[in-house]
């Protein structure tokens, strides 16, 4: 199983090194939503400080239903979703290597967002640990449920605007612990920020878990 997830996780970073999407659409749209709330709070400076933690997870919230997308997009043309049942691999395996491919892609543009924040907000991280851990946990989180939800509306027609509508709110728990997770490795805030990470670690394994049952049962259906 960990072979077949490993093969089907490579296999989609392959496609997007070769396609140059996550690096030259998504980290620029990631970027330009950072800029553009640096704008509209830039005037009252006190506020963007303490709303730097949630204006992250927003954006990484954006970016995820673009990264899911994406991978959904990939199954879904020229009938790979069935070469993969045909190829005997485990639903399971599926479900893990693309979750693994949607996290590593998001991991790699919250790293441009961290420096981001730093660099147009003025954020001063004062625990890199907790910072490190949360971006960690609160990923595996976003792209559990994402590739899940993803499998779910891949037969959909308008699947661009359904997904959104459908996976937004069930991250609103990911938005919440991770942004006090947030406020605790930048200070602005006084809140125990690893008990906000153990939350959001009990939300990514229910997803994962969830994810692995399930996944199998969508991808026969579409």
């Amino acid at each position: 199983m960990f072979r077949d997830a490993r093969i089907v996780a490579a296999k989609d970073l392959q496609i997007e090194w070769r396609s140059r999407v996550t690096f030259s659409q998504v980290v620029p749209f990631a970027t330009l939503v950072l800029v553009l709330f640096g704008f509209a709070l830039d005037a009252n400076r006190p506020v963007l400080e303490r709303a730097t933690s949630g204006l992250f997870w927003i954006t990484v919230m954006f970016v995820s239903t673009l990264a899911v997308q994406r991978s959904t997009s990939i199954e879904t043309s020229d009938g790979a979703r069935r070469a993969l049942l045909l190829a005997g691999i485990e639903p399971a395996a599926v479900y893990a290597g693309k979750t693994a491919a949607v996290a590593v892609q998001l991991l790699l543009v919250q790293v441009v967002l961290v420096a981001g924040v730093v660099v147009l907000f003025g954020a001063e991280i004062e625990a890199w640990g907790l910072l490190i851990s949360t971006c960690v946990v609160a990923t595996v989180g976003i792209a559990g449920a994402g590739t899940l939800f993803g499998a779910l509306v891949a037969g959909v027609r308008a699947r661009e605007t359904v997904l959104p509508i459908l996976l937004l709110p069930v991250l609103a728990p990911v938005l919440i612990g991770a942004t006090r997770a947030f406020d605790d490795a930048f200070g602005s805030v006084a809140v125990d920020g690893w008990s906000w990470l153990g939350l959001l670690a009990g939300f990514g394994i229910i997803n994962l878990v969830l994810g692995s049952l399930s996944y199998g049962v969508l991808l026969e259906e579409t």
